[in-house]
C-alpha cells in the first residue's frame, strides 16, 4: 500500500502596505513594497493586495481596518522612524486588539548586529481579529532583513489566532 501523500498548506493570504508620503504622490517609486511582496511570495505567503498611503494616521487605520477583513497577515513598510511625520506605529497600536511586543523586539535586536540604528525603528506588532500586523522599516533592506528575522514566526502566530493552540 503507498503512503499517503502529505498535506501541503495553503499559502496564507496577506497583504502589503507601503506608508509614504513620496510614493503615495508618485514621486519616488516604491522599492519596499515590491521587495516584501516578493519575500512573502517565496515563504508561500499568497499576497492579495498591495496598496500605497500616506503618511497619515487616518489613511493608515483606515487601510488596516479594511485590510484585516480579507487577509491574515498585514506587512506596512515605511513610517517607524522618529520624524514627525512617522506615525504608522500608533496607527497600528490604535487598530489592533493586543500587542506582540516580542516580535518587534526580535526584529530590532537582529537589526542592531547590522547598524546601530536600528534601535531608532518604533514598529509594533499586533493582533486585530485573525490577523497579524508586523510594522517593517520603509528602506528596502531594512524591511527584508526584519520580515527574515520574524518569519519562522508568522505561520505559528497565524494558526494560534485561528485556534490551533495543541502542543506537539
Amino acid at each position: 500500500m503507498a503512503e499517503p501523500s502529505p498535506i501541503t498548506a495553503a499559502p496564507i493570504t496577506a497583504a502589503v502596505v507601503t506608508i509614504s508620503d513620496s510614493c503615495a504622490r508618485r514621486e519616488r517609486e516604491d522599492k519596499s513594497g515590491p521587495a516584501v511582496a516578493q519575500l512573502l511570495e517565496k515563504l508561500n505567503f499568497s499576497v492579495t493586495a498591495r496598496e500605497v498611503v500616506p503618511d497619515d494616521t487616518t489613511h493608515i487605520e483606515d487601510v488596516l481596518m479594511r485590510l484585516s477583513e480579507h487577509v491574515r497577515l498585514i506587512v506596512t513598510t515605511g513610517g517607524t522612524g522618529i520624524a514627525s511625520r512617522d506615525v504608522t506605529p500608533e496607527a497600528t497600536r490604535r487598530v489592533c486588539d493586543r500587542l506582540i511586543e516580542g516580535v518587534a523586539e526580535r526584529m530590532r535586536a537582529e537589526g542592531l548586529k547590522k547598524t546601530p540604528f536600528a534601535a531608532l525603528s518604533r514598529g509594533v506588532c499586533g493582533v486585530r481579529g485573525l490577523c497579524l500586523i508586523l510594522n517593517l522599516p520603509g528602506s528596502p533592506a531594512g524591511a527584508i532583513e526584519s520580515l527574515e528575522a520574524v518569519a519562522n514566526l508568522l505561520p505559528h502566530a497565524i494558526d494560534l489566532l485561528s485556534g490551533k493552540t495543541e502542543h506537539k
